[in-house]
């Protein structure tokens, strides 16, 4: 009876491996890896030259995982990034929440419809809270990282850098477990631009515009940043969306930069009362459109 949970989690590690996923233990109850940290590293086995983190020593490897769990009834821990993951983690308010806050559930499905995107049925994991993980398969030629309240309140995301509870394991608070079996999705493009940190534009070629050019981009730069700013609740993605449409012909002719315009709008959705994930996606999707439909604008050589 003593081994039953140590096999129950040795089995969800395994299982875990077969997929693809990389795997660490985590301390038996406990969502913390049961790894040693660099200070206590005793430079043997996998860090034999040298101390590795628990990212570097995830493994998918069924004969060093059968060893790991057969000393103690460990959690099982997927390390996003080696696994090629993004998850998408909804939380639950915490319990001493006296807001009426909505959960990362309620919070996602809305911005799905916010975007108008079908909110997406991949694999599913509720989490021990009643929340629940979103399993996707990375892009690949993106390194995304962790996030924190980037796509909503209560909405976070594992890549680089992060790991999840596997399901099997269990917690204080209950058990990990499969809500949908769905085969995992990639990522979508929505979510994917909504994720993706801002890079910076490529210097253009400097030039110098005539004066009755850079006037009239100056102006249509200010004048659509109060557009946004001003335009009533309910209206205010849509006043966003046109407006990046009407200046992404302006970086497409290069007489803006997508970065000044990018801070000019988010300046202007942030003055009526946006966050950051209420906007970011609208604005890159309405910019990248733009520029792709303008792009032809300026002639060929």
């Amino acid at each position: 009876m003593t081994h039953e949970p140590r096999s129950a989690l040795l089995r969800a590690a395994l299982d875990a491996a077969e997929q693809g996923w990389a795997v660490i233990p985590l301390r038996p109850g406990d969502k913390r890896p049961a790894l040693h940290g660099e200070t206590s590293c005793p430079g043997t086995g996998d860090c034999a030259g040298g101390h590795l983190k628990w990212e570097q020593r995830a493994t998918t490897d069924p004969d060093r995982i059968r060893t790991a769990w057969a000393t103690f009834p460990f959690n099982v821990g997927i390390a996003t990034g080696p696994s090629d993951l993004v998850v998408v983690d909804l939380d639950m308010p915490k319990s001493n929440n006296k807001k009426d806050t909505p959960s990362g559930v309620t919070t996602f499905e809305a911005l799905c419809e916010r975007t108008g995107h079908p909110a997406p049925t991949t694999r599913t994991i509720r989490t021990a809270s009643g929340g629940r993980h979103l399993y996707f398969t990375a892009p690949s030629g993106a390194r995304l990282t962790n996030t924190a309240g980037m796509l909503g309140p209560l909405i976070d995301t594992r890549a680089w850098g992060g790991y999840v509870v596997a399901p099997g394991s269990i917690v204080r608070s209950g058990a990990y477990t499969v809500e949908d079996a769905a085969p995992v999705l990639q990522l979508p493009g929505w979510l994917l631009n909504a994720l993706k940190p801002p890079q910076k534009p490529a210097k253009a070629v400097s030039h110098v515009l005539p004066s009755r050019v850079w006037r009239y981009a100056t102006a249509a730069l200010r004048y659509e940043e109060q557009n946004v700013a001003s335009a009533p609740e309910g209206e205010r993605n849509a006043a966003l969306v046109r407006a990046a449409r009407a200046l992404g012909r302006l970086i497409a002719s290069g007489d803006l930069t997508r970065e000044e315009v990018e801070e000019a709008l988010s300046r202007g959705a942030e003055a009526a009362g946006q966050q950051p994930y209420e906007y970011r996606s609208a604005l890159t999707s309405a910019l990248n459109w733009s520029i792709q439909h303008n792009s032809g604008s300026r002639g060929t050589a």
